[in-house]
């Protein structure tokens, strides 16, 4: 018999006016008994009186044994999100950026008070894959975890090669569908799958990894001349993290544009949809497709997490007890495209071997090898304005 739940939730945005609505639709032994909110004036759908700007409304409430965290401020959400574990108080979360920074922290925290932190809603909305990694890939090999991790940017990209828009076209367009903030730095720039990734390679490889540490690069440097040549060459772009044991135990995390051929499963995933590709030893290679954004998907995600809660579900991080096996590494050689437009630039690059170099009247590349860690520490040359780096596979 499941347990009921009373829960708090902090946010009644675009998730969790999604996860609302879902619940409406079930008869779950579940209550929401109050929401935090940051702005009191706002008009609600629900009456007034289940809203309060007062978190100790919800974290000092004996009654409230579960807290849905859906906001959009990472530190606070921390807050909050430490704070109930340490009360005795489950917590679901959507907060990727909070996970993944503080990941290590908060699993201290729950072996320490015996509480269960859920956040399959953080990465990928709809697709299921923390609770896979966790637990159907508990005893496997796993070579790789890659794919598309962000919809906003996926969304620009498919209208770029699949609708010929620019790209300054196609992000007004995903802005204007809510798709992309006006300030889309977090999607376009790579941040947002970083942050994804790190909690993906958590529970991969076992390793707690500070994004900070990630090299992360979006498409917001990409121009039509670099369209131009994925489309001579029968490619589309995708941004694409990957987490890859790619020696004796060394893991490599990055998110790049990836120049893909039709011979790639991402090659037609569009729009805001999401994939993740796993390759495994025994299990070889698995893909998961589906809804990567939106208040309905990642509203599902999120229910998914509460319900197991009713029956005491909790990750184990058993992969991080043979952490020991495996090591960052940022020592990994790729095969890259960059435009450029100053040489003395490309001469502070250090490639291992340049296979080609073109010069045009609009613009000018190299194809090449080069190591992650020269990315990383030329990554202010890499990412300035007229510059574009894209991985070819």
């Amino acid at each position: 018999m499941s347990k009921k739940l009373t829960i708090g939730m902090f946010g009644f945005g675009v998730v969790g006016q999604g996860l609302y609505d879902i619940i409406k639709t079930k008869n779950l032994n579940l209550e929401i008994k109050k929401f935090v909110i940051k702005n009191a004036d706002k008009k609600r759908s629900l009456p007034a009186a289940l809203f309060t700007t007062d978190a100790n409304s919800i974290l000092e409430d004996p009654e409230i044994n579960t807290v849905v965290e859906l906001i959009d401020d990472a530190e606070a959400a921390f807050e909050i999100t430490s704070r109930a574990l340490k009360s005795g108080k489950n917590v679901v979360s959507a907060n990727k950026k909070m996970i993944a920074t503080h990941l290590e922290e908060l699993t201290d925290i729950q072996h320490e008070y015996g509480t269960s932190l859920l956040y399959e809603g953080a990465v990928c909305g709809s697709i299921p894959i923390i609770r896979n990694l966790e637990e159907y890939y508990d005893n496997e090999l796993l070579h790789s975890v890659s794919g598309i991790f962000n919809g906003s940017s996926n969304y620009i990209l498919s209208k770029i090669f699949n609708e010929n828009q620019s790209y300054e076209a196609a992000l007004k367009k995903a802005q204007e569908l809510g798709f992309a903030e006006t300030d889309p730095t977090l999607d376009v720039g790579g941040y947002d799958p970083k942050f994804k990734l790190a909690i993906v390679a958590s529970h991969a490889y076992g390793l707690y990894i500070n994004p900070d540490k990630i090299l992360n690069l979006g498409i917001d440097k990409l121009n039509d001349a670099d369209i131009r040549y994925a489309k001579e060459k029968n490619y589309k772009i995708k941004l694409v993290p990957l987490a890859k044991e790619s020696a004796q135990g060394e893991v490599v995390l990055y998110v790049l544009p990836k120049f893909l051929t039709k011979d790639s499963i991402l090659y037609n995933v569009e729009n805001e949809n999401n994939g993740v590709l796993v390759k495994a030893a025994f299990a070889d290679e698995q893909f998961f497709f589906g809804k990567g954004a939106g208040g309905h998907p990642t509203g599902s995600a999120v229910l998914s997490d509460i319900t197991a809660l009713r029956y005491d579900y909790r990750y184990e991080y058993k992969k991080h007890l043979e952490s020991s096996q495996v090591t960052y590494s940022t020592n990994y050689e790729l095969k890259v495209y960059f435009r450029y437009e100053n040489e003395d630039v490309l001469e502070n690059i250090k490639f291992n071997t340049i296979l080609e170099r073109f010069y045009g009247e609009q613009s000018k590349y190299v194809i090449g090898f080069i190591n992650l860690q020269e990315i990383i520490n030329k990554r202010d040359l890499i990412n300035q304005s007229g510059y574009f780096l894209a991985e070819i596979l």
